[in-house]
This record gives structure tokens, sequence and C-alpha cells, in this order.
């Protein structure tokens, strides 16, 4: 019988760790992945976690054969570790991109009708009315990364936007985009997009990749959404673009270094929503995670 460690990250109920037990599962609880650990980690064999080796050295978990992680990022884990040593890792796929999806329409239509103005109106109780809102209809959409997030999003904006391209390592045709085009066309598409979103995972490969060439060739006109990594972007950068006017401004729920510091300069602009890493959160998300726990450990090889 293989044991499963369940760290903090995963709030399982009951019955869904009675599911887990028919599995053929002995489970070991640790209720905190940021303090030292008291199981063994040598008798550990499977696990559900989220920062869990970001502050316990994976080399410590000797026999583990299998990882899900309860993020859809794989950043926080050492990737290079994990192949070399055939470790099966699974994400959560698809958990959070609904209630990601639904945060970026909200957060692009608050620019676009000014709900700043209004909010600030409503706190000092001033009847003065706004003659500059914008429509979302036939804008057009460049969403960076086409897989789960980036089509919930492009669901949600195909009714309204006249064109939706996406950028993505996989070329295939995909429902609700008009095309999904490599990265060597971005560019073109920063030139000619109203909407910018960022919903691409982190790699080496890609830190700080969206910067001051970046803005430099999007719309004045344009706002730019990240809801994927902060470290995607650099800040600074992105702070000049936005004091300079070179966008119309920026939906932002991830930065270089969380949390955000007072001292930053984002927090000052009236054209910038910010959110604490929370675009993820929904209602459903327990479900929707658990659903994704039990298939991954039923189908492991």
């Amino acid at each position: 019988m293989d044991n499963l460690l369940i760290t903090g990250a995963f709030k399982a109920t009951d019955d869904q760790l009675t599911e887990l037990k028919a599995l053929g599962y002995n489970l070991i609880f640790e209720p905190d992945e940021y303090s030292k650990i008291n199981c063994n980690p040598k008798e550990i064999d499977a696990v559900i976690c989220n920062n869990l080796f970001l502050n316990t050295p994976i080399e410590l978990f000797e026999n583990l054969k299998y990882i899900q992680l309860t993020s859809a990022g794989f950043d926080r884990v050492p990737l290079d570790y994990i192949q070399r040593n055939k470790i099966e890792i699974r994400n959560a796929a698809g958990v959070y991109s609904i209630p990601m999806a639904e945060f970026a329409v909200c957060s692009i239509l608050q620019l676009y009708k000014n709900g700043f103005y209004f909010y600030k109106n409503k706190e000092n109780k001033i009847w003065n009315k706004c003659r500059d809102l914008q429509e979302l209809i036939d804008k057009k959409v460049c969403i960076i990364g086409a897989g789960n997030i980036g089509t919930e999003v492009a669901k949600r904006l195909k009714p309204f936007v006249s064109s939706i391209i996406g950028i993505d390592l996989c070329r295939n045709e995909k429902e609700y985009f008009d095309s999904v085009l490599p990265s060597d066309r971005l560019d073109d598409q920063l030139n000619d997009s109203d909407i910018v979103i960022l919903t691409l995972p982190l790699t080496k490969e890609n830190k700080a990749f969206f910067n001051k060439d970046k803005f430099e060739l999007m719309k004045k006109t344009s706002i730019f959404v990240n809801i994927s990594r902060g470290m995607l972007v650099n800040e600074n950068d992105l702070i000049d673009a936005l004091r300079e006017r070179k966008i119309f401004g920026a939906v932002l729920d991830v930065f270089e270094k969380e949390p955000l510091s007072e001292d930053s300069e984002l927090w000052d602009f009236d054209n910038v929503i910010i959110t604490p890493h929370n675009s993820f959160v929904g209602e459903n998300n327990p479900k929707r995670l658990f659903k994704v726990i039990l298939e991954n450990l039923r189908n492991r090889k």
C-alpha cells in the first residue's frame, strides 16, 4: 500500500478522504507546507501539494513516485530533478480557468467603463457623468498562451470582440480562437491588438520576456492583462509604459515579488487594477480540484 502525503494545500472533506483510501492509499497529513514536516519523507510514495518542495528538499523523498500539484503552474517544483528521477507529476489543469477568465473579462470592462471614477464619486457622494466610456464590442484580442485558461478567456470574449488571436507553441486550431500563431508572430499582433492577455506558464526561458520592446509595440489605447505569473513581465518597464501613457491601462493579478511592495508605483495609477493573486478563486474550485486529483490517482502509471 502506497503512502500518500496530503499537505494543507488540499483541504479534503471526510467523504473525499474516504474515496482516496478506497483507491488503496495510506493517508498521511502535513497541514503546513512551510514548516518542518513531521513524517519520514523516505516513507512517502506519492504527494498532493503546492509549495512543499520550496521548503523541504525533494531529495529527502527517496522513494517518491508521484506528485499531484494543487496549482496549475510547475514553477514551484524542481522539474529537472523530477524528470531525471522519472517521478510522475500532474498539475491542476483546468481547475482555476473559469474564475480566472471571468476575472479577466470583469476587469477589462471596469477599465473600459471607468469604474475607478464612479467608485470615487460614490465615496464622495458626487453625481457626475463620464462621457468617455468605451465598449468591448469589436475589439481585437491577443491571448498569449492558448491553453485551458486562455481558452476560457476566449470563450467569454468571443461574443463581443471582432477577433481573438492566440499565441502558443501548439498551433493547432482551437475553438473560440480565430487563429493560433507561433511566438515569432507576437510582435505583429501587439501592433494591432486592443487587449493583450498573458495566460502562459512561467519557464526559465520566458522570464521577463514581456519588456520595454513589447510595450513599445502596443497601441496607446490597448489594455494589458496579466493573470499568469508576475515574473513573465519586466515590472519596471510596465511602470514606465503606464507613466508615459504608452498603453491605456493594465489588469494585474500577479507580480514579480508578492506581496506587492507598498512602495511600488503600480498602486498609484488610476488606470491599473491590482488584486493580490486572487483571480483563481471561485466557489467551485474544490469540486473541480478533487475531480482532477481522483482521476489522476486512478490513472497513475
